[in-house]
C-alpha cells in the first residue's frame, strides 16, 4: 500500500478530525514547525551525553505529539476523546527541570554562545525552532481558541531546551576538562 494517498495534490490537507484545510493555513504551519522541532530534538537527544537528559527529551518528544495532535484538530473535543493531552503535570515537569539545573549549573554573567557541543548546538537549534513555533502558536491561539495550559506549555519549552542546552555543554565542558587533567597525568608518570 502506498504512503501516498493524493488527497493533497491541490493543496489541502486533512486534519486529526478529517476537516480538510488548505496546506498552507495557519494551523497547519503551526503543527507543521512543532513537527520540524520534534524532529530536532530526536536528533538532539542523539547527542546528548548525559543520560539523563536523553531520558527527558524523549519523554518530551512524545508530549509533541499531544500538543501537534491537539492544534492539528479543528473540533478539539474529537482529539481530547480519542488521546492523551499537554496537562499542567506536564508544566510542572518542564519548571522542575528548569529549576533544578538552573540550581546546579553555574551562574550565567553574560551572554553565551549557542553551543560548546554538539548536543548544546543541536538544543540551541530546538530553542531556535521552538521561539519560532511559538510565535506561530500565539498568532494561531489569537484566531482559535486553545487551552491556556497548552499557551503555558508552549512558553515554557523554549527555557527548557535553553535550561538542555547548558546543561550538556557543561557536561561536554567537565569532561573535556578530565580528559586534558587525565593526558596530562599520563605524560607525567610517563605513561
Amino acid at each position: 500500500m502506498p504512503i501516498y494517498t493524493k488527497g493533497g495534490d491541490k493543496g489541502s490537507t486533512s486534519l486529526y478530525d478529517g476537516t480538510r484545510v488548505r496546506k498552507d493555513s495557519l494551523r497547519v504551519d503551526t503543527y507543521g514547525t512543532f513537527d520540524e522541532l520534534n524532529a530536532n530534538v530526536s536528533l538532539a537527544d542523539k547527542f546528548c551525553v548525559k543520560a539523563e537528559n536523553k531520558a527527558i527529551l524523549q519523554k518530551i518528544e512524545y508530549k509533541m505529539f499531544f500538543l501537534q495532535g491537539e492544534i492539528a484538530t479543528q473540533t478539539a473535543g474529537k482529539f481530547n476523546a480519542n488521546s492523551r493531552v499537554i496537562t499542567d503535570d506536564d508544566v510542572t515537569m518542564l519548571e522542575q527541570v528548569i529549576d533544578r539545573y538552573t540550581a546546579e549549573l553555574p551562574k550565567v554573567t553574560s551572554f553565551i554562545l549557542p553551543g560548546a557541543s554538539l548536543a548544546g548546538a543541536q538544543l540551541h537549534i530546538c530553542r531556535t525552532v521552538c521561539r519560532r513555533a511559538e510565535r506561530m502558536f500565539v498568532r494561531f491561539s489569537t484566531d482559535v481558541e486553545v487551552r491556556p495550559v497548552l499557551e503555558r506549555y508552549v512558553n515554557r519549552l523554549s527555557d527548557f531546551f535553553y535550561i538542555m542546552a547548558r546543561s550538556e555543554d557543561y557536561e561536554y565542558q567537565v569532561n573535556e576538562l578530565t580528559d586534558q587533567v587525565m593526558k596530562r597525568y599520563a605524560q607525567a608518570v610517563g605513561r
